[in-house]
């Protein structure tokens, strides 16, 4: 892995392939990597079980689980491509592959699934697991865009495992298949189901951070809602003031408050010209001041109402 900031995927797969699984998890984590990731190698004249990472910590993992299963001889190797940006490879080449894929239940030439390696939820976590250490990715909990995804190459398997990953029980996935070029993606899109994946495949600490960032992007989201819905409000507030405002101006011109009969509506049209940054609850407060009795804020809209009306009727008759 090249110097900078890693990934979120690689922190994820970073995380499984520390886990402390038993060795019967192991068996299915090497079986779906296998399938995914593997294939048959000639080296000296044999046939050895190739297995490739880009990740030195995944490696390692799969050669203590292989060692720690079947015994068998393992050979560690590495290569790196020519340019500055190029990542090196990780090789683990296993011999007696014939044992250790029917053991797996692994066929290359096939689209037979492994029965055994999924006979129960802690089987199909594990399962998963070395599914996305082969072929998974996920966005970073920074993202907007949830997607968590494991790309196949064959459309059966691929179909039988998300098949597999919706009948979870208590996780309640829903993964979906799409093709891409040459490839068969499953994928999940919604954020709870996300967390749910890497709880399943044992990134609880990747998932405790997933779900913390989310949450707060949630929250500041909502009040970025508020805060636009305030604004918004405060401009109607601000323009229905300012039409208020060229009402009342509109009266005292052509009809003169000296001449509304009305002292409680005069002494409201004087003071909203006094005031006119003032919100209706701080005018009846005022009012209510003035005139030593309790205004409503319904009583100030009924007021408006008034002004608006006699303003609309003088610009009628002229």
């Amino acid at each position: 892995m090249s110097l900078g900031r890693v990934s979120f995927a690689f922190e994820v797969k970073e995380e499984v392939a520390r886990g402390r699984w038993s060795d019967e998890l192991k068996r299915s984590i090497l079986s779906s990597y296998s399938k995914i990731n593997g294939g048959i190698r000639i080296s000296g004249g044999a046939q050895m079980l190739e297995l490739t990472s880009e990740s030195s910590s995944i490696a390692k993992a799969l050669y203590t689980y292989i060692g720690d299963l079947y015994g068998v001889g393992v050979k560690f190797a590495y290569t790196r491509g020519i340019g500055a940006k190029s990542k090196t490879k990780f090789h683990l080449l296993i011999e007696d592959p014939d044992y250790v894929l029917g053991d797996l239940e692994v066929d290359f030439f096939s689209p037979k699934v492994p029965k055994n390696a999924v006979i129960n939820e802690d089987y199909t976590g594990a399962y998963m697991a070395g599914a996305f250490l082969a072929a998974g990715s996920v966005n970073s909990p920074e993202s907007s865009n949830y997607h968590l995804e494991i790309a196949l190459s064959d459309e059966k398997y691929a179909r039988w495992f998300s098949k597999a990953l919706n009948k979870a029980q208590d996780k309640h996935f829903n993964s979906k298949v799409v093709q891409r070029r040459k490839q068969w993606v499953v994928y999940l899109k919604r954020s709870e189901e996300i967390a749910d994946f890497l709880k399943y495949i044992g990134a609880t600490d990747c998932c405790l951070k997933f779900e913390n960032s989310r949450v707060s992007r949630d929250t500041m989201n909502s009040l970025q809602r508020m805060v636009n819905m305030d604004t918004a409000n405060y401009g109607k507030t601000v323009r229905a003031a300012e039409k208020q405002i060229e009402d009342i101006e509109l009266i005292k011109k052509e009809i003169g408050f000296e001449n509304i009969s009305n002292l409680k509506l005069k002494m409201y049209m004087e003071m909203r010209l006094e005031n006119k940054d003032a919100s209706l609850e701080q005018l009846a407060e005022m009012l209510s001041e003035e005139i030593a009795m309790t205004v409503t804020k319904s009583n100030i809209n009924h007021m408006s109402r008034s002004v608006r009306s006699m303003a609309s009727k003088i610009r009628e008759t002229k």
